[in-house]
């Protein structure tokens, strides 16, 4: 069984401890699970035996995943494209060079870095439906104008803004989907979530090619129009999304009040213990700030995003240069970004089936350095054309498998959403680095770059690797009780574990420790 599922207070032990540990459950956890679980049910006036909970879960999958990872495909969409418009003369047309090129590029990462921690809070303080529906009106305004630039004060000024609108949706979206699944529900959402960015990748690549083919209509090149064209259909669905997107789920309109209380009845259970609302505390996010899981977090996110931009921004220009001109490689993009898709959803329902994120994690990356020691030692273009799709692999499913491992482990909804905010940004602030790492003096086989990349996939593979052994290490002092709280009534006695701290209920100890309760176990 999964360490992911049903880590509740009757069944405290996760799937990787032995039948021993499992014995040495805690006193507190058996004596005050009934009653804490009673005292905290959420609406108990309501009769839910009505629902039907499968029901119920495709219900929210059809309402919630669809158009997030529409919006999702239309972000990578917009801030890859410019990978896209570089091939039909964006740099003749402004008078740019190659490092004024990837400047652009890198201020687009610096804003959006700075911005989505704020951007969580801000979410999680108003309604998404209002919040994530004006950052995507903005951005595709953005976007827009970004096709109507004469110069490269112009591009640097539109990319800043970019990103500054675009910061909020990715780790937005994410924490809003932790707010609605279990654990061990999470993984296949944001892989199909993220997969948006791979069909992005496809479908960018043949849009990119139509579009093209309006140089000089309205006396616009070609590149411009596909800025402009991309950002026209992000404003519109940026409209629409004020009436689609839904609101947290004790307020979510499209649910009647019983099903509510079962999705937050259900995340109660899997040690959600904030699902049913929790008022917004300094102390949260100090609780994140001081928490070694958020930095190593940090760094096994930073080891697999950075990547994810070089490999996204340049892939286009990388096949260019393996011989193949403007549309072709474009179109030679499809099919590596449609195995990526195929693979990232596939590894997102692996994780979620058997819980072994971290393990998942670390075959990923292993695929990823494969992928990318083909690209460095070759200097065939069909044998560099595969490295491209075993780095596609390795590097796109750890995206969404990164993000469910860090969040499944981060309990409190503050405090969550600054975790995977600071996780995020500090992730696509390395895009600022990966935007630079691709130099015109380098081609055609860019072995600096791919170099660079390969250090970035091995910080992630070893962060995994440290990860995943001090969540082990302390879900195992946790079953042998070593993190066990002073309850009232129940071992007031034992002085030795005041150190852990006084509390009037297990509920109090929940509320004010969040995932740091002895009950409450890491998914591994």
């Amino acid at each position: 069984m999964p360490s992911t599922q049903k880590n509740d207070v009757k069944s405290s032990a996760s799937s990787t401890t032995s039948a021993d540990e499992k014995a040495r459950i805690s006193e507190v956890e058996r004596a005050e699970a009934p009653a804490a679980e009673q005292s905290k049910l959420y609406n108990p006036h309501v009769d839910v035996s009505g629902v039907d909970e499968r029901k119920l879960m495709r219900k929210l999958d059809w309402w919630l995943v669809p158009w997030l990872s529409f919006l999702y495909l239309l972000s990578f969409l917009d801030r890859t494209s410019i990978g896209n418009a570089r091939l039909y003369g964006l740099e003749t047309s402004l008078h740019i060079n190659d490092n004024q090129y990837n400047i652009a590029l890198t201020v687009f990462f610096f804003s959006y870095a700075l911005f989505e921690v704020p951007s969580n809070i801000f979410l999680k303080r108003l309604r998404p439906s209002i919040w994530l529906s004006l950052l995507m009106l903005l951005w595709g305004i953005m976007m827009t104008v970004q096709g109507l630039v004469h110069n490269y004060g112009g591009l640097l000024g539109m990319r800043w803004m970019l990103g500054l609108f675009e910061a909020g949706l990715f780790p937005g979206v994410n924490y809003y989907l932790s707010c609605w699944y279990r654990r061990s529900e999470f993984g296949i959402r944001a892989a199909v979530f993220f997969s948006a960015a791979t069909v992005s990748g496809a479908f960018g690549g043949l849009l990119a090619a139509a579009i093209s083919k309006m140089d000089g209509i309205g006396g616009k090149p070609g590149w411009a129009w596909i800025f402009i064209l991309e950002g026209l259909i992000t404003v519109v669905a940026g409209a629409a999304s004020f009436w689609i997107i839904q609101d947290f789920p004790d307020t979510a309109k499209f649910l009647t009040e019983e099903e509510r209380t079962v999705v937050i009845r259900r995340l109660q259970k899997d040690d959600q213990f904030s699902a049913a609302g929790e008022s917004l505390k300094l102390k949260y996010i100090w609780q994140s700030l001081k928490d070694w899981k958020t930095w190593v977090g940090m760094l096994l996110y930073m080891g697999t995003d950075g990547p994810l931009y070089a490999f996204s921004l340049f892939l286009p220009s990388i096949i260019n240069q393996l011989g193949f001109t403007a549309t072709p490689a474009n179109l030679l993009t499809v099919p590596v970004y449609a195995l990526a898709c195929v693979v990232t959803c596939v590894v997102g329902f692996v994780a979620d089936r058997y819980g072994q994120r971290g393990l998942i994690n670390i075959v990923c990356s292993l695929v990823g350095l494969a992928g990318y020691i083909i690209l460095i030692a070759s200097r065939n273009a069909t044998l560099s054309y595969i490295g491209v799709y075993l780095a596609a692999c390795g590097i796109y499913p750890n995206i969404p498998n990164t993000i469910a491992w860090v969040s499944n482990n981060v309990e409190g909804s503050y405090k969550r959403s600054v975790t995977l905010a600071m996780v995020i940004s500090f992730g696509n602030l390395n895009g600022a680095v990966s935007s630079n790492v691709y130099r015109g003096q380098d081609k055609p086989w860019y072995t600096l770059g791919h170099g660079i990349v390969l250090m970035y996939i091995a910080i992630a593979l070893i962060s995994a690797v440290v990860y995943r052994w001090l969540l082990k290490r302390e879900n195992e002092r946790r079953d042998r009780g070593e993190r066990d709280e002073v309850i009232e009534g129940v071992n007031e006695d034992r002085e030795d574990l005041a150190r852990n701290g006084r509390f009037a209920s297990v509920d109090d100890a929940k509320r004010e420790k969040g995932d740091e309760w002895s009950g409450y176990r890491y998914t591994l």
